[in-house]
């Protein structure tokens, strides 16, 4: 990297956008297991609710093995205390559902053989996850690849994202169009690592220790009275009704995370400031955490206020109640999915995975998140 210089991306003037539009209901979902020797003798209701109890309470399994919901080495079982045995194969189908709105349309800001840069829309999600598994990024991508939204057609190579944005952030997300990209670009991302040297601007050159530099705009209540400053505030896990695997907070016995924050511009009128964040590391929802944790939140965000905690601490608080198809309710408090704040992936910096070469990436910014003197 010694002696790099950044070069800017080229795109086609305007910049080129795919997307299809999404199917009314997607197409469900197969859930295969082994039963294993520990496994052997229980009833089908007892695997189900034991095994997989964050999925749908005790009484929703049960809805989904009278519905027909279970198989058993392909035959369809609807009595709740069949025993299964080591060896048998279990399928839980999950029927099609509407899934909740969200954009398909994604504007591609840089292309090569090796990798694919996208703008991201706000509330769309990357990977599948929770009531999104058919609308994401990953999806547009494969029907991208097979010309056709036939989900049978899956077998044709497509690009796979590197890393990943909150459902609500916009911006620059890049992904891997083979497989050594990808696992170069992904090294990259996970050692994060170095900042951008000298100038921050965005005319600035990459550090020649830095393989991967992420700079974002962020629009915060309140003002901030530095011009710049640093953020270490550790980031860890807590229980949290409605995330399966724990919610990301500020937490002293976390793991360490860094962010440098810049002021852009106050708005004293409108009680928020308009900042650039660069993220030396990158732990889940780092910037909405380490923004709330100096006391200034996302204008907008529903999730975290200041101290970088969620709104709701009431960890204990389990809704039992299930939906039409067995699982749980959608949580009555925020989940870190929620959109309404405001985060713009901006600009990138990266070491080309075969060439070397320094490339530099730049989202266009949306209105509320660009300065009095920048226009799009």
């Amino acid at each position: 990297m010694a002696d790099a210089s950044v070069e800017q991306s080229q795109s086609l003037s305007p910049s080129p956008t795919f997307g299809f539009p999404w199917p009314d209901l997607n197409d469900g979902l197969s859930y295969r297991d082994l039963v294993s020797h520990s496994d052997s003798g229980l009833t089908v209701i007892e695997f189900y609710s034991s095994k997989y109890k964050n999925s749908a309470p005790l009484q929703g399994w049960l809805q989904r093995i009278q519905n027909g919901q279970i198989r058993i080495d392909g035959g369809v079982v609807t009595d709740p205390n069949t025993i299964v045995r080591a060896g048998y194969e279990l399928v839980y189908l999950r029927l099609p559902w509407k899934e909740p709105e969200a954009p398909y349309s994604l504007q591609v800001l840089f292309e090569d053989d090796d990798m694919i840069a996208l703008n991201k829309p706000s509330g769309l999600q990357v990977l599948p996850g929770g009531l999104y598994q058919q609308r994401t990024v990953l999806t547009q991508l494969k029907w991208r690849a097979c010309k056709h939204i036939s989900l049978a057609a899956y077998q044709e190579p497509h690009p796979v994202p590197v890393h990943r944005l909150g459902r609500g952030t916009s911006g620059i997300l890049l992904c891997a169009k083979t497989k050594l990209a990808k696992n170069r670009l992904a090294s990259y991302f996970a050692d994060r690592t170095s900042l951008i040297g000298g100038n921050r601007s965005s005319n600035a050159k990459l550090n020649t220790t830095t393989e991967v530099s992420k700079i974002y705009r962020a629009l915060v209540t309140g003002i901030i009275t530095e011009d710049e400053l640093v953020i270490k505030q550790p980031i860890g896990l807590v229980q949290y009704p409605g995330v399966a695997k724990g919610l990301f907070v500020a937490s002293p016995s976390g793991k360490p995370a860094l962010s440098r924050v810049d002021v852009l511009e106050r708005d004293v009128q409108k009680n928020s400031t308009l900042v650039q964040v660069e993220i030396q590391s990158g732990r889940p929802h780092q910037i909405r955490i380490h923004l709330s944790f100096i006391g200034h939140p996302l204008l907008g965000d529903p999730l975290y206020v200041t101290g970088g905690q969620p709104k709701c601490c009431d960890s204990e608080f389990v809704d039992e109640s299930f939906a039409q198809d067995g699982g749980y309710q959608r949580p009555t408090k925020p989940v870190p999915g929620d959109c309404g704040y405001y985060l713009h992936a901006h600009q990138l910096i990266i070491s080309h995975p075969t060439t070397n070469k320094v490339i530099k990436v730049t989202a266009p910014l949306p209105s509320v998140l660009r300065t009095q003197y920048e226009t799009e």
